[in-house]
C-alpha cells in the first residue's frame, strides 16, 4: 500500500505525513471503532467527497464502523486532521479537528482502551 500512496501523492499534490505512513507501514489498521482505509477505499471515498463537498480538498484516510465520520487530511492545511461527518449537508460536515496525525491516533487509541 505504501507504494500506491506514494504514487497517489504525486497525483494529489499532497504529501502524506510521515506519521501516517509509519502506521500504514506497521499495518496498524484497526482500532475497534476506527479503521484505516485501504488504498481503494480512500481513492473511492475521495472521489465521493469531491462531489459532496466541492469547496473542500479532503484526503480521507480512516473511517468509523459505527457512524459516517471519517478522518481526513485537507490539502493546504498541512498535517491537520479533520473529522468529517460524511453525507452531512455541506457546511455542516465538520465535527472535530486535530493538530496532526499523532493527536488523532492517540485519541483513537484512547477510545479503544476506554480512556476519555
Amino acid at each position: 500500500m505504501l507504494e500506491k500512496l506514494k504514487e497517489y501523492e504525486n497525483l494529489l499534490g499532497y504529501k502524506y505525513p510521515d506519521a501516517y505512513l509509519k502506521v500504514v507501514e506497521l499495518k496498524l489498521l484497526d482500532f475497534d471503532n476506527w479503521f484505516l482505509m485501504s488504498f481503494e477505499q480512500l481513492v473511492d471515498r475521495r472521489d465521493e467527497l469531491i462531489k459532496r463537498y466541492p469547496n473542500r480538498n479532503l484526503v480521507p484516510f480512516a473511517g468509523r464502523y459505527d457512524s459516517d465520520d471519517i478522518a481526513c487530511f485537507e490539502i493546504d492545511f498541512g498535517e491537520k486532521v479533520f473529522i468529517v461527518h460524511d453525507y452531512a449537508t455541506e457546511g455542516f460536515e465538520r465535527r472535530q479537528e486535530f493538530d496532526d496525525f499523532w493527536s488523532w491516533f492517540i485519541s483513537a487509541i484512547k477510545e479503544l482502551i476506554g480512556i476519555e
